[in-house]
């Protein structure tokens, strides 16, 4: 009978080896999601980074906790960690289970969830436990589905469900991988230019689904290497094209032009104020030029009309 669990709650497994499977529905717009394991110390991190189990380290050393190749089935997409719990070091003390996404954030990822088997049982057999595992926030781009821990001389599985916006590099730095700072510059470089292709070609440039590449992400046939900067080559170099800083024009100040005088009666007693195509003064004595329109009597003046009071009696 599957467990269906909670998160926070927490199951006892009768078997000392597992498969975590997590399985979710591929898409237009879904992002890849990858599996990974980080094998911790009583002290909540990891003894080196070989402890990490990842798409380009999907073997730990001892070759007790490893990371099979995706399948597809008619229920969807499927990523998958076996661990020998039985035969792992008694300084192991606990085994994070965690996906991260590529192409987007887990809101755009649909019924994301982990399923817990006997790993000694045939392919049919039931799953011990399921939880499914929900965004919080929408922006989280890694999540810890579930871990593994020590429980006396048996183990225990417990649904967690927390997410990490930062990333698959984010959540194996706080478990104590050391990350090289310039692979981790190139992620954030890579991560820009996706965003800017994304919002060049829309929507259809974060197509998801399980990329068969011979040799690279996804196939157990990739990269060896033990190093956790390989976390963050998988973005690769960003496009030139997309990071060209373009450095605006300087636009020299205009100059700032005082706005006219409105037109003012003179006050009494002053001089009218003479055009400006005038030309120059007159001498002392001489009487003041009158232009066409200051005509006195101007042609429209007439004299009104006389009252009663200049009537003679």
């Amino acid at each position: 009978m599957t467990h269906a669990m909670l998160k926070g709650s927490n199951v006892p497994l009768d078997t000392a080896a597992v498969r975590a499977v997590l399985r979710w529905t591929p898409g237009s717009g879904v992002p890849d999601v990858d599996a990974s394991a980080l094998l911790l110390g009583p002290s909540g991190r990891v003894r080196s980074d070989e402890d990490f189990v990842f798409y380009n380290q999907p073997r730990h050393p001892s070759g007790l906790v490893r990371r099979l190749p995706k399948k597809r089935d008619s229920k969807g997409l499927t990523d998958t960690v076996e661990a020998d719990l039985g035969s792992l070091d008694p300084s192991v003390d606990r085994v994070v289970i965690a996906a991260s996404s590529d192409g987007g954030t887990f809101r755009s990822v649909s019924d994301l969830r982990i399923l817990l088997y006997d790993a000694t049982a045939g392919p049919d057999a039931e799953a011990l436990a399921l939880f499914s595992v929900t965004a919080e926030t929408g922006e989280e781009t890694a999540v810890i589905c579930g871990e593994l821990y020590r429980r006396g001389d048996g183990w225990k599985f417990r649904a967690v469900g927390q997410g990490y916006p930062t990333g698959l590099v984010g959540l194996a730095t706080d478990f104590g991988i050391s990350v090289d700072e310039d692979a981790q510059e190139a992620q954030d470089a890579a991560q820009e230019a996706l965003d800017a292709r994304s919002a060049q070609d829309g929507p259809q440039a974060a197509q998801g689904g399980f990329r068969e590449v011979p040799g690279g992400h996804g196939s157990p046939g990739g990269s060896q290497e033990v190093t956790a900067a390989t976390v963050a080559s998988r973005a690769g170099d960003p496009d030139p094209d997309l990071t060209v800083a373009h450095t605006p024009v300087p636009v020299p100040p205009q100059p700032t032009v005082p706005p006219p005088m409105p037109d003012r009666a003179p006050a009494y007693g002053y001089p009218q104020q003479q055009p400006a195509t005038a030309g120059p003064a007159p001498a002392y004595g001489y009487p003041q030029p009158v232009t066409a329109p200051e005509q006195n009597p101007a042609p429209e003046f007439r004299m009104p009309p006389m009252g009663p009071q200049f009537v003679r009696s």
